[in-house]
């Protein structure tokens, strides 16, 4: 048994990690600096942040709806190829025209196709792992490498005028993503429980758990939205280079590595339910010093080793429970509503609103609502998710007694 184990580690992990690895790293190029490059087009912040949002908005409709056809058919692997092809074609629109609704149109059809392959590429690799879910983030970890690799050593590459050559690497890390996949293989589902086989998804949504633990996620992508859009364009207006913004990035992802490589021995140790809370809580902290401290190297730095909560924690544990909340045939539909709602609705919104509240409340403004939201999605995940999954925890326990 250890032996099999052993060749499944050596020959199945490597292959999901370079799907993560190249993903993150097209993230880390796109993520950071699109905003910037968008700015070197001219466009104003509410623009930028538009933008933004519309390939963040891709999420709520494209996972869930792939995610959908991925179930039906039993077919993630073609589907998720499918989508990156499409991905590929749609980016290269970049290269046609930079007018404000051609780029609406780029962004829109980009989006849909390569945010719908995240989602559905995370129930695939549980479903490979299956009793080794624990082992997830050793796999995932490879992603923030890559998001590591292409923040840092970016920089120099795209300093000044040359930040015209984004597109042209943004599109090389796409194909080598698509390339990735083919040398994956398909994993179905283990079948559920025959409880589970009638369960719907409209059932499951329902449960306060599982509804609070959505609406959560939302508040903290939605908190993250100034980030994302606007952290590279802030430090450089608090005069820091760009060489520097893209090592604080790399310095979040850092930790977020660490992380991960510790997460399988904390959710040993602790309920997921509550690790999602607190990461929620240490949001809200990070925001406010991100929004006073900005110009304090050391509170800065430390600010970012908090990414490993606001994104590492919170992303490994929600995975955890969307995986263990979600039976079966709904496990793709899962992720993809997860991402739909969280990334997709959450984070379009906190574009929108960063590129608007930025213009009207000023970068301090902006991210102390970034923290107000964080502390909302806390509350609510303290309440709902961490305490539902106690009381369900305990009911279970009262009910083996009594049998």
């Amino acid at each position: 048994m250890k032996s099999m184990h052993g060749n499944k580690q050596a020959t199945l992990y490597p292959r999901l990690a370079s799907f993560y690895f190249f993903f993150f790293a097209t993230l880390g190029a796109f993520v950071p600096y699109w905003s910037v490059y968008l700015q070197s087009l001219q466009f104003n912040p509410a623009e930028i942040g538009e933008l933004m949002a519309i390939v963040m908005a891709s999420k709520l409709v494209a996972p869930y709806f792939l995610g959908w056809l991925s179930d039906h058919f039993q077919k993630s692997l073609f589907i998720i190829q499918l989508a990156l092809v499409l991905s590929l074609i749609t980016f290269s629109g970049v290269f046609v025209a930079h007018s404000y609704w051609w780029l609406v149109l780029v962004m829109m059809t980009f989006g849909f196709a390569w945010n719908a392959t995240l989602p559905l590429f995370e129930a695939l690799t549980l479903n490979h792992l299956e009793g080794d879910s624990h082992h997830y983030s050793l796999i995932r970890l490879w992603g923030s490498i890559g998001f590591i690799i292409l923040v840092a050593g970016l920089p120099p590459l795209i300093a000044n005028d040359e930040i015209s050559r984004l597109p042209y690497i943004v599109l090389g890390l796409l194909l080598a993503n698509t390339l990735v996949t083919f040398f994956i293989r398909e994993k179905k589902h283990n079948a559920a429980p025959q409880s589970a086989l009638n369960t719907s998804i409209t059932s499951v949504i329902k449960k306060p758990v599982v509804a609070g633990l959505l609406i959560a996620c939302a508040f903290q992508a939605i908190s993250h939205g100034a980030y994302y859009t606007f952290f590279s364009i802030y430090l450089e207006e608090h005069g820091y280079s760009r060489d520097l913004t893209g090592w604080m990035w790399a310095i979040g992802v850092m930790a977020e590595v660490a992380l991960f490589l510790i997460m399988h021995r904390l959710l040993r140790q602790y309920r997921a339910s509550w690790l999602f809370a607190v990461s929620l809580l240490l949001t809200t902290i990070r925001w406010i010093l991100l929004a006073f401290w900005v110009g304090n190297m050391p509170v800065l730095i430390f600010s970012q080793i908090l990414h490993a909560a606001s994104f590492g924690l919170f992303h490994a544990a929600a995975i955890y429970l969307i995986h263990e909340l979600f039976p079966g045939r709904l496990q793709m539909r899962g992720q993809a509503l997860y991402a739909g709602i969280s990334f997709g609705l959450g984070g379009s919104l906190g574009s929108l609103l960063s590129g608007y509240t930025w213009i009207s409340l000023g970068s301090t403004g902006t991210f102390l609502l970034s923290s107000a939201l964080a502390f909302i999605g806390a509350m609510i995940a303290f309440k709902y998710v961490n305490a539902g999954i106690n009381s369900a925890i305990n009911t279970s326990v009262n009910n083996n007694e009594k049998t």
